[in-house]
C-alpha cells in the first residue's frame, strides 16, 4: 500500500512549515477563490466563509454513500466543516453551508476525529468543504500525523480553489474531489453568488490534476491518489454540460474518474429560480452521459 502523501512532508518538517504559512495569510486572505483580503483573525464576519482562526465543523464519521472508490466497505471518514465560500441558492447542505450548523474546533480536537476516524475503519479522511479552513486542516494534520494518522486525504471541494491555497495542499492532498458545477460564469453568477466562477474552477482542476494526476485505484477498488470530479446535471443544460466534457477530456485527461450526477432535487431556494425549480428528465441524463463517451470519457462511477 503506498503512503499517504503528507507523511513525508511530515517526517521533513514541511507540513509544519507549510501550516505556518497557511496560518500567516488568514490575515489577508487569499486561501479561496474569493480572495477577499481580510484580516480572518479579527474580522472574520467580512471574509466570504465567515470563518476565523478556528474551522467550524459539523459532523464527523463514517459515511457509505461516497463515491465506490472513497466509501468501498467500510466507509469514507467525512469531516464536514461549516461554512463555505460559495452561494449556492439550491445547496442541499445549507444549514451547514449557508448557516454554520456546528461548532468551533480547535487543532487538537479536529486531529483527534481524524484519527478516531482512522480507528473506525475508515479508509480515508475525507474533507467535505476544506477551502475556506486550509490553515486549519495543516495544522491539526501536523498535529495527527505525530500521533499515527497514516489515512489517505480526500480534498472534497466545490470547486471554487485559489491557486495560492491549493499550493499549500501539494504533496499533501491525496485524492482531490471538486465540483465541476458551471461551465459558464455568467450563467453561475445568480446561482452561485460569484463572477469567475467557471474560469476559477478550471484553473483549480487542472492544477489538482497535476498535483495528483489520474485517479489510481488498489486492487481492492479503493483510490488511492488522483483526481475524481464531480458533474451535477442540471435541468435545461444550466451546468453547460457539453462544455466542462469536453474540458475534461481535452485539457485533463479521457481517463479522468467521474461521478456524472443526476440526483440533482430544487433545494433551499431553488424554487425561486427558473430551470431550478425541477429535476432534469431522463433524457438530459441520458443525453449527459452520451456526451460524456462521445469525448472518449470512460471511467465513470456507478
Amino acid at each position: 500500500m503506498t503512503e499517504a502523501a503528507y507523511l513525508t512532508l511530515y517526517r521533513s518538517g514541511e507540513l509544519e512549515r507549510r501550516a505556518a504559512a497557511a496560518r500567516q495569510m488568514l490575515s489577508d486572505c487569499t486561501l479561496c477563490a474569493n480572495r477577499c483580503h481580510v484580516d480572518r483573525r479579527t474580522h472574520p464576519d467580512r471574509a466570504r466563509c465567515r470563518t476565523g482562526e478556528q474551522a467550524i465543523v459539523c459532523s464527523t464519521g463514517p459515511h457509505h454513500g461516497e463515491e465506490r472508490p472513497l466509501s468501498g466497505q467500510r466507509g469514507s471518514g467525512t469531516v464536514f466543516f461549516g461554512r463555505c465560500n460559495l452561494r449556492c441558492v439550491f445547496c442541499q447542505n445549507w444549514q451547514i453551508s449557508h448557516c454554520g450548523d456546528g461548532r468551533e474546533m480547535g487543532e487538537a480536537t479536529l486531529a483527534a476525529q481524524m484519527l478516531f476516524l482512522q480507528a473506525s475503519g475508515c479508509h480515508n479522511i475525507n474533507l467535505v468543504s476544506p477551502s475556506h479552513v486550509i490553515p486549519q486542516i495543516l495544522s491539526a494534520l501536523v498535529n495527527a500525523a505525530g500521533q499515527g494518522l497514516k489515512l489517505p486525504l480526500v480534498f472534497n471541494s466545490g470547486g471554487y480553489d485559489s491557486l495560492e491555497g491549493l499550493a499549500l495542499m501539494d504533496g499533501v492532498i491525496d485524492i482531490y474531489m471538486p465540483d465541476m458545477k458551471f461551465a459558464d460564469s455568467q450563467v453561475a453568477g445568480p446561482f452561485l453568488g460569484v463572477s469567475d466562477y467557471a474560469e476559477a474552477n478550471r484553473a483549480a482542476v487542472q492544477e489538482m490534476h497535476r498535483q495528483v494526476g489520474d485517479l489510481m485505484l488498489e486492487a481492492s477498488g479503493l483510490a488511492r491518489r488522483g483526481l475524481l470530479v464531480r458533474h451535477l446535471v442540471l435541468p435545461d443544460n444550466l451546468a453547460g454540460s457539453e462544455q466542462t466534457l469536453a474540458f475534461l477530456a481535452g485539457k485533463i485527461s479521457r481517463d479522468t474518474y467521474l461521478n456524472l450526477m443526476g440526483q440533482y432535487l430544487p433545494c433551499y431556494h431553488a424554487a425561486g429560480y427558473p430551470g431550478l425549480d425541477r429535476r432534469p428528465t431522463r433524457t438530459e441524463l441520458r443525453q449527459a452521459r452520451e456526451l460524456a463517451v462521445g469525448f472518449g470519457l470512460h471511467r465513470f462511477d456507478r
